[in-house]
C-alpha cells in the first residue's frame, strides 16, 4: 500500500514565485511601489505628500476607483462597455434638468437618475446577450447615442450646454449629502487644534484645518471596492462571474445563468457611472455636456493595469484599485513635480501596453501556453 502521505506525481506543484506572479494584483502592486517611491523622490517637498496634497491624489483616485470597479466586475465577465463616459455626463445632465429645470426635489431627481441609467445599463447587456454582438461595439453605439442626447437635451429646454444652479437646488436635501457632503469634521478639527495636519492662519477661516473632513466621493470609493471584493471572492455570483467570462458555454452547460449575470454586470458599471456623475455635480454645482470624456478608456486601463486579462475570466476589485490610485497619484505627481500634464496621455499609453504585455505573460502561465 502506498504511503499516504506522498505526493502524487499527477499533481504538479507551484512554486512560490510562480504562485505569486500569477495573482491579478501583482502588477497594481509593484505599480503602486513605483509610483509612490518615483514621486516621493522627486516631489516630496512640493507638498504632494502634505494634508492637503494627499486629499487631492486621493479625490482624483477615488473618481478612478468607482467606475474602474463596474469595469472590473464587468470585464471580468467578459465584456466590455465604451459608454461609461458618456453615461456620466448624460446622469449628471439628467439631475440638472430634473433638479434645476423642472424644479424637482433633488431627491427624487438623483433616484430616476439612477433608475434611468440602470435600465440603459441592463439595455446594454440584453442587446448583447440576446444579440451575440461584441459588447465592444453596441456600447461604442450607446457612447455616442448617450453623448448626443447630453449635448441635446440642455439646448433644447435650456439652449446651453452648461446647466448650473445644482448647489441650490440641493440645499436641505435629504439625500444630496450623501454624495456631496462630508464626514468626520469633529475629527480633522480637532487634528489641526492638535498641529498634526495645518490649519489656516489668516483670514476669516484662521484655525480651521486645511482639510476639514473626507469628501462622500471617498467614502463611495470604498464602500463599492469593499462590496466589488466582497461579492467577487466571497459568494456564488463571484463565481458566476469569473465562469462566465472564463467559458460562457461551460458555465451554461454547469448551470451558471450567463446571460443574467452579464446583464447585472452591465447595469452594476451603470449604477456606478452614476455615482460618478452625482458626486461630480455636487462638487462643481454645475452639469456640462462634456463631463465624462474618455474616463471608459481609463476604467479600462486601470483595470487592466489591476491584472484583469482583456478576454475575460481573471481579475480582481483590489487589483483595479490599485490601478486606479496609480493614475491618482500620477495625475496630481505630474504637477507637483512640475512637469507638463499633457505626459500624463503618454503615461497611460506606456503603462497600458506594458500591463497588457505583463497580463498576456500571466495568462500563459496559468494556461500553459508557450
Amino acid at each position: 500500500m502506498a504511503d499516504a502521505t506522498q505526493t502524487d506525481e499527477r499533481i504538479k506543484e507551484i512554486s512560490p514565485l510562480r504562485r505569486a506572479l500569477i495573482r491579478p494584483e501583482l502588477g497594481g502592486i509593484v505599480g503602486t511601489f513605483a509610483v509612490f517611491t518615483l514621486f516621493a523622490l522627486f516631489a516630496f517637498d512640493s507638498g504632494m505628500f502634505n494634508s492637503q496634497g494627499v486629499l487631492n491624489w486621493t479625490i482624483v483616485s477615488a473618481q478612478f476607483m468607482i467606475i474602474a470597479v463596474g469595469a472590473c466586475l464587468l470585464m471580468i465577465s467578459g465584456e466590455f462597455d465604451l459608454s461609461v463616459g458618456s453615461m456620466i455626463g448624460f446622469a449628471g445632465m439628467m439631475i440638472a434638468v430634473f433638479g434645476v429645470v423642472l424644479g424637482w426635489p433633488m431627491w427624487i431627481a438623483i433616484l430616476i437618475t439612477f433608475a434611468i441609467c440602470s435600465a440603459l445599463g441592463a439595455l446594454n447587456g440584453w442587446i448583447v446577450v440576446r444579440t451575440g454582438l461584441p459588447s465592444f461595439i453596441v456600447t461604442l453605439a450607446f457612447l455616442f447615442i448617450l453623448r448626443g442626447f447630453t449635448i441635446y437635451i440642455p439646448q433644447t429646454v435650456e439652449r446651453k450646454t452648461i446647466i448650473g444652479g445644482i448647489r441650490d437646488a440641493a440645499e436641505g436635501d435629504w439625500l444630496a449629502p450623501f454624495f456631496g457632503g462630508k464626514i468626520g469634521q469633529p475629527l480633522f478639527q480637532w487634528l489641526g487644534d492638535m498641529g498634526i495636519i495645518g490649519v489656516f492662519e489668516r483670514g476669516t477661516r484662521a484655525g480651521q484645518p486645511v482639510v476639514d473632513g473626507i469628501p462622500m466621493l471617498i467614502v463611495w470609493a470604498i464602500v463599492l471596492i469593499v462590496f466589488g471584493h466582497i461579492l467577487l471572492t466571497r459568494t456564488r455570483f463571484g463565481n458566476w462571474i469569473f465562469a462566465a467570462g472564463g467559458d460562457a458555454e461551460a458555465a451554461r452547460n454547469s448551470g451558471v445563468p450567463v446571460n443574467k449575470v452579464k446583464i447585472l454586470m452591465f447595469m452594476f458599471t451603470a449604477f456606478c457611472a452614476t455615482v460618478f456623475a452625482v458626486c461630480q455635480v455636487m462638487e462643481f454645482g454645475s452639469a456640462g455636456a462634456d463631463r465624462g470624456l474618455l474616463k471608459e478608456f481609463e476604467a479600462i486601463i486601470a483595470v487592466v493595469i489591476g491584472g484583469a486579462l482583456l478576454t475575460g475570466g481573471y481579475g480582481s476589485v483590489i487589483g483595479a484599485a490599485l490601478g486606479a490610485l496609480i493614475f491618482g497619484v500620477v495625475q496630481q505627481g505630474l504637477f507637483f513635480a512640475g512637469v507638463e500634464s499633457s505626459l500624463f496621455r503618454v503615461f497611460l499609453g506606456v503603462i497600458l501596453l506594458f500591463a497588457v504585455i505583463l497580463n498576456t505573460y500571466i495568462r500563459r502561465i496559468i494556461t500553459g501556453e508557450r
